[in-house]
């Protein structure tokens, strides 16, 4: 029978594909596999267990933990009685955790570790609300999740009662969305907004039931959360990476057929495999440039000619042969969102054979809206491909995105003001991002509404395809375009400082820090030539005109990333304010 809730997706997988690795990580240096009945017997059990702790319906869940089986038992053992997750990032504040612990009105929360039990239990410490805090980790002096495991069959028909009473139209989770500005807003998911964008996009995965995915993104958030359940749905193993840092290690053990990931970490992979090429010597450097050239040119689009499809075929064979090799072997396709992907680094990919399938949505959209295809007619480098099958989307006449369909979230929790200001009278979504569509049928995002800004001579610049552009440089790191109100565009620069570190070598620049570097003279020519270069892409006001080069990383930690690695603008707006002012002085 055809899942209609997310939790029926476990015994769909019984019925036809039972998986004897349907999840696997690693432990003390093994991985650990649980079969697709092992999986449904964990589930059944604890959610006997919640059921006699006295969890009723609608109450809300937290799940603070790393990717791990015990993240899934835990949310579809709340999904079955239900019970709504309130899944989070392990790496926001406490100040974040008490507000959603409050806001959602959480009972019971689950964590990992023993750091974030002690987070988790500072936030809590007032909030009469919440009943207990169970641990995945044996912890001392704190319950463990394996207390709620219940083997008798006594909550056997309760369970059955509670299942039953489960609607596709319920709500099944509440997503706490990070926001770049004020506290996050609590997006309301059903089980029919989610199992409709499972369903849609299985049929344009290139993977099924004999295959393998490996996992790393955070489950807590939307989009790995959703690629699990449609994992589920095809069938597919799910392995879980120890972390960000093993993910090279795990991926040639595991050898997954599919792995989903943000640009950011395939520009490091790229960065990686250049860094390599750029320390051979002789011919083996000539071949590797000489391949990396050819694969700069390749176009989805565009067949071009043997010459061209000949040199490409040896540079497979004798180079990115190789890269193929660094991801396992068995890469059939990455899916990349989140963010722009720049276009060299799709078409580069793509020339070795690695299909990278770029795709966009929103935690409000469940969250696919549209995708590029495995088949290179179906997709197009720098846009985020074809409308998902059953979503509708329209350009307005602002530019903006708007979607509708049965993937658009129920609604901001507690806020039926926000939710009004989202979603219009006739069911639109307003996306908040400014698109277009390139052939009368892929979508591509120019920038977010929020985010483009008027210069004082009255002219619009879309800060991020400005950004884009200047990250295409391997000398930039990140960067950040500013100019609301001010004559020109300029940007804050962080340099890529392994690149900066070689060239500086190279031209005997002596340095001894990130700081020292960023203020040599040298350096900011170099800079300013790069961006020289970059502005022959951009209109006589884009143009960036000044710069700022920074000496350290913005991360999630320093608090000027949000968790999924978007900038937060106004933030390191503010704490460079000093130097903003001086670029603009003159």
């Amino acid at each position: 029978m055809e899942p209609n809730r997310l939790f029926d997706l476990i015994s769909y997988q019984l019925e036809k594909y039972p998986n004897p690795d349907a999840l696997s990580n690693k432990v003390n240096g093994v991985w650990v596999k649980y079969s697709t009945e092992e999986y449904q017997r964990k589930v059944d059990q604890l959610s006997k267990g919640l059921l006699k702790f006295g969890i009723e319906k609608e109450d809300k869940i937290a799940i603070i933990s790393h990717n791990r089986p015990e993240w899934n038992f835990i949310d579809m053992a709340v999904q079955q009685i239900g019970a709504i997750s309130v899944p989070m990032y392990p790496t926001i504040t406490e100040a974040d955790f008490k507000f959603i612990f409050q806001d959602a009105e959480v009972k019971l929360i689950f964590v990992s570790d023993a750091d974030l039990y002690q987070k988790a239990k500072n936030a809590s410490r007032e909030i009469s609300a919440i009943k207990n805090i169970f641990t995945f980790n044996e912890i001392d002096g704190a319950s463990n999740y394996k207390e709620l495991i219940d083997e008798d069959n006594s909550f056997d028909a309760t369970l059955n009662e509670r299942k039953a009473s489960v609607k596709a139209e319920d709500v099944v989770t509440l997503i706490y969305t990070s926001g770049t500005t004020g506290n996050p807003k609590g997006v309301m998911l059903t089980h029919q907004n989610m199992m409709t964008n499972v369903k849609a996009s299985a049929p344009l995965m290139p993977v099924d039931y004999r295959h393998k995915a490996l996992s790393f993104l955070p489950l807590c958030h939307v989009y790995e959360r959703m690629l699990n359940y449609l994992y589920l749905y095809c069938g597919v193993s799910i392995y879980y990476a120890e972390s960000l840092e093993t993910i090279s290690d795990n991926l040639k053990e595991v050898k997954p057929n599919i792995f989903v990931t943000v640009p950011r970490l395939l520009e490091k992979v790229y960065d990686k495999i250049y860094a390599k090429g750029a320390e051979l010597k002789g011919i083996k450097k000539l071949l590797f440039f000489w391949a990396l050239e050819l694969g700069l040119k390749f176009d989805t689009s565009k067949d071009q000619g043997w010459w061209y499809n000949f040199q490409l075929k040896i540079a497979n064979k004798l180079i990115f042969s190789k890269w193929r090799e660094a991801l396992g072997g068995n890469v059939r396709a990455i899916v990349s969102g989140g963010a722009a992907l720049q276009p060299r680094l799709g078409r580069v990919f793509w020339a070795a054979q690695i299909t990278i399938l770029e795709g966009y949505g929103l935690t409000e959209t469940s969250p696919v809206i549209a995708v590029n295809r495995a088949e290179p007619k179906d997709n197009r480098i720098s846009t985020v491909g074809l409308i998902l099958p059953g979503v509708d989307v329209k350009i307005a006449q602002d530019g903006e995105i708007l979607a509708k369909g049965p993937n658009i979230m129920k609604g901001y929790y507690k806020r039926p003001d926000l939710t009004a200001e989202v979603i219009d009278s006739d069911g639109w979504f307003h996306t908040g991002d400014i698109g277009e569509f390139v052939e009368g049928r892929f979508l591509k995002i120019t920038d977010r509404k929020k985010e483009m800004f008027k210069t004082s001579g009255g002219k619009y610049i879309a800060p991020q395809l400005i950004e884009n552009k200047l990250k295409e440089s391997r000398m930039i790191e990140q960067t950040m375009v500013i100019g609301d109100g001010k004559k020109y565009p300029a940007a804050i620069i962080i340099p890529s400082f392994v690149d900066l570190k070689n060239w500086c070598e190279i031209k005997n620049i002596s340095f001894s820090s990130p700081q020292e570097m960023v203020s040599n003279k040298h350096v900011l020519e170099k800079y300013q030539r790069e961006i020289n270069e970059i502005n022959e892409n951009f209109a006589q006001y884009e143009k960036i005109k000044k710069f700022i080069l920074l000496p350290q990383l913005w991360t999630v930690d320093s608090g000027e990333m949000t968790p999924k690695l978007s900038l937060k603008r106004k933030i390191i707006f503010e704490r460079n304010l000093a130097l903003i002012e001086k670029l603009y002085e003159d």
